[in-house]
């Protein structure tokens, strides 16, 4: 059902190539609906990701503690 909404990749429509995205929205999906072994296989930077974001918004909301190394790890991991 969700499949339906998800935003086609441009990259990919006009030249043919996957991009460095490729992947997440059907990876979300299929973490949504608890298939975390193929969310892994779809986009493998999802979980890292999925941490780096978190802790961004943890950043955001706790200003009494320094996130910025793991920020930066994270950022790093999912990069790779």
């Amino acid at each position: 059902m969700m499949e339906e909404y998800m935003l086609p990749c441009l990259s990919k429509k006009l030249f043919g190539i996957d991009c460095f995205g490729c992947g997440i929205q059907r990876s979300l999906v299929l973490l949504m609906n608890g298939d975390f072994e193929g969310a892994l296989y779809m986009y493998p930077a999802i979980y890292s990701m999925l941490l780096f974001f978190l802790f961004i918004g943890i950043n955001l909301l706790d200003k009494s503690r320094d996130y910025h190394k793991i920020i930066v790890l994270l950022g790093i991991i999912t990069a790779f």
